[in-house]
């Protein structure tokens, strides 16, 4: 197989997939953090008069918090009725005596302690919403590391093959494998630790579906044409997931977070899929750094975008790789 690389224009172009990764790690940073900060409750803002103690676990944050903040508004509720109540007792013992307004007061007790009894439920309800609303991104997240940790172990197995990442294999495909598979390891620490910050656990291991399928196509591998079909496969089930989850997470921080790596999965597809073309034209000739465009076929220059909008057809639910 022909091993045609120029160093120049191999380093052009992992530094771009590097840069967009980059792009996507630093904005995984900055919308983790914003998450935090928007989703902590009143008493926890900046201002708010309380300090979060640094050895306690983001739960019991969330937790600690959340009381505080119902137990405070309930209180004032209380208080406000009581001096409501107070005040019309005294408006009515003015107009002639207590006692000829003493059922009306009673009625207006009864309004009022109900009316800070649905200002209490309606707390719990609200701190409810915000804890189911961070399950699902959590639930999601986690999937996230799952299938990242799949394509970490996928492309580690086929760099143990001689015609990826041994001798045979040709110089981009295997510079390509090892960075990309670098930044899966990259992108399932990320959303690992965005989970830890919302109060989850750590998904280690693979997706349970796409485990299944890369488990039985392995022992079918026969040349870098059936590891470069695997790799598109688990490339476009993470762009494709994270395309969708985009719409599914609850704040912008975290649709930033997802968008951004999607973006980098899609743009390892498009080079396995120009890859794929490539491969059986010229048993691996052409594919070189610089190419040699005079003798690239037609379709090179459109095969790796076969679609204008990214589709989420082949998506992973968002509990499919979520610890329970």
């Amino acid at each position: 197989m022909t091993d045609a690389v120029d160093d120049q224009q191999l380093h052009e172009l992992v530094e771009q997939s590097q840069d967009l990764h980059s792009d996507a790690m630093r904005g995984h940073r900055a919308a983790v953090g914003d998450y935090l900060e928007a989703t902590a409750s009143p008493g926890q803002q900046a201002g708010g008069g309380t300090e979060r103690p640094t050895d306690a676990p983001p739960a019991a944050h969330s937790a600690a918090a959340e009381t505080q903040a119902q137990a405070e508004t309930q209180a004032q509720a209380e208080t406000q009725a009581k001096a409501q109540t107070q005040a019309e007792t005294q408006a009515q013992a003015g107009e002639g005596g207590w006692w000829r307004g003493r059922g009306t007061t009673r009625r207006r007790r009864s309004q009022r302690a109900a009316m800070v009894g649905i200002a209490g439920t309606g707390l719990v309800a609200a701190g409810a919403g915000r804890a189911s609303a961070a399950t699902s991104d959590i639930a999601i997240l986690q999937t996230a590391a799952s299938i990242e940790n799949l394509a970490v172990s996928t492309y580690t197995t086929a760099l143990t093959l001689p015609f990826i990442g041994g001798t045979m294999a040709n110089g981009v495909v295997k510079a390509f494998a090892m960075k990309t598979m670098a930044q899966h390891a990259e992108h399932a620490q990320a959303f690992n630790a965005a989970v830890v910050k919302l109060g989850g656990r750590e998904q280690n291991d693979p997706d349970p579906k796409y485990a299944a399928v890369v488990k039985a196509a392995v022992p079918t591998i026969k040349g870098p044409g059936d590891v470069v079909a695997l790799a598109i496969i688990l490339e476009d089930v993470a762009a494709q997931t994270y395309t969708r989850n985009v719409s599914e997470v609850g704040t912008s921080m975290l649709r930033m977070l997802l968008g951004s790596v999607a973006a980098v999965e899609a743009q390892h597809r498009a080079v396995l899929l120009a890859v794929q073309a490539l491969l059986p034209v010229s048993n691996g000739a052409l594919i070189t750094l610089p190419p040699n465009l005079a003798t690239l076929p037609k379709a090179a220059g459109s095969v790796a975008f076969p679609n204008a909008f990214y589709p989420t057809t082949m998506a992973s639910p968002a509990t499919e790789g979520a610890l329970r």
